[in-house]
């Protein structure tokens, strides 16, 4: 997977979309990584990882950060090409 983008949901932290580099069991990381705060347009995680979003503008998804170790990931979900485009379509989130 890795440079791949995915979807990862950790225990305690949230819902993170980026581009796979490493993980082990207690951690990943992630590089061009942005937390998906709060989506609209989808039902689940999965749903976000197979076709994204319908509804790009009632989505809160935040600015992109560099790099990203995230602790407790209990889903990795490679996403398609299609979920990739709409996510990467929404607008960043900001104060």
């Amino acid at each position: 997977m890795k440079n791949k983008y995915v979807i990862v949901r950790a225990k305690d932290a949230g819902v993170f979309f980026g581009k796979y580099e490493s993980h082990n069991e207690s951690e990943i990381t992630l590089n061009e990584v942005r937390k998906l705060h709060y989506w609209d347009g989808a039902a689940a995680v999965e749903e976000i990882a197979m076709i994204g979003t319908k509804k790009p503008d009632d989505c809160r998804f935040t600015v992109t950060i560099p790099s990203m170790v995230i602790a407790h990931p209990i889903q990795i979900i490679e996403a398609k090409e299609e979920a990739v485009k709409a996510i990467q379509s929404v607008s960043e989130w900001r104060a």
